[in-house]
């Protein structure tokens, strides 16, 4: 009985994911870091997101391969899948500490799916093709960005010129149809943090220095930094599910930190019950090399970032179990139940 109950309920949490919710497109770096997997989780289940496009940031044919493998998994075969290029065949290596696993490659071919099936990266959008056509066709301030990646992207789009899609340049297409946009990215008040300066940093200054027409909230590395999540994923998830298989051979069995799913789950929610805002007013500032420090602004409300409403721990928690549910009420995970996991 508990089982039939348990599945019942999830094919009312898969049918409800089917309607309008919050239109929502993921900028991600899906190759070095499982928190990307973790964040395109709790999208794809969210009954409270349409899926409007992910695109990647990290020109490896892998990425965007394991992000169609997820997205299939979890019933989103129709999302459009962008990747910047040129496009290369790189695998993840942890040379800083040689205690990472590599795990795109191995979702991307397990679980072959979706739009892009395995070596057939090139099929993927141009990201700012992408972009320009989803935001088109999208009701004005309607649309949520997370960027939880670099920034080629979104710089390329802010530099896009009218095309098929829309007359408009990238900044009045950008203030017309962007609802917000939630970056994961520096330290507050200040700092030096990995999104910014690891890929090209002058893109990162570009989109956070010039970015207009819509809010934009920022996630720290000290939101995430110690609220570690995936271990209830990895124990107690569905045999069969890419992500909790992505956290396995990245971490080998251990709680990552929560940057991206944290940013993600503002992104759909809002403040909620995890966040509040460290501040209302003034705005960030980002360096040619990378690093961020907040200018008090009073006269500048357009910006803010986030901090934590509860203690590290009970966050932490709060993540995995959302991660946990995520798995549970998948279409393709909903047969599944409490006794067979």
């Amino acid at each position: 009985m508990l089982g039939f109950v348990l599945v019942s309920s999830l094919i009312v949490l898969g049918c409800a994911a089917s309607t309008v919710g919050k239109r929502l497109i993921i900028d991600t770096d899906l190759f070095s870091d499982v928190d990307d997997a973790g964040a395109l989780l709790l999208a794809a289940t969210s009954p409270l997101v349409e899926l409007l496009a992910v695109n990647v940031n990290y020109p490896s044919t892998y990425s965007a391969l394991a992000a169609s493998a997820i997205l299939a998994h979890y019933g989103r075969t129709n999302t459009p899948i962008g990747i910047r290029r040129p496009l290369t065949n790189v695998t993840f290596f942890d040379s800083w500490f040689f205690e990472l696993g590599e795990y795109t490659s191995k979702v991307a071919y397990h679980w072959s799916g979706g739009s892009l099936q395995w070596g057939h990266a090139e099929d993927a959008w141009d990201p700012v093709a992408l972009y320009r056509k989803v935001l088109s066709e999208a009701p004005d301030d309607s649309v949520t960005i997370a960027s939880i990646g670099f920034f080629d992207n979104l710089s390329a789009l802010l530099n896009s010129s009218p095309d098929i899609y829309s007359p408009l340049p990238g900044p009045d297409l950008i203030a017309a149809k962007v609802l917000e946009l939630v970056i994961m990215g520096g330290e507050y008040p200040s700092g030096y943090e990995y999104n910014f300066w690891g890929g090209d940093p002058s893109l990162a200054a570009h989109v956070v220095n010039t970015w207009k027409g819509s809010p934009i909230t920022f996630s720290g590395f000290e939101i995430g930094e110690n609220v570690t999540s995936g271990l209830r994923l990895i124990n107690e998830g569905p045999r069969d599910d890419p992500v909790k298989a992505a956290y396995i051979y990245y971490g080998y069995n251990t709680a990552r930190p929560s940057f991206d799913p944290l940013t993600v789950l503002y992104a759909i929610e809002g403040l909620g019950d995890l966040f509040e805002f460290g501040v209302e007013y003034g705005y960030n500032h980002v360096e040619q090399n990378g690093s961020n420090t907040w200018v008090y602004d009073k006269e500048v409300t357009s910006q803010r970032f986030l901090r934590l409403k509860l203690s590290e721990d009970r966050t932490g928690a709060e993540v995995d179990r959302r991660l946990l549910e995520a798995t549970l009420s998948s279409q393709r995970n909903r047969s599944f139940t409490r006794e067979e996991l």
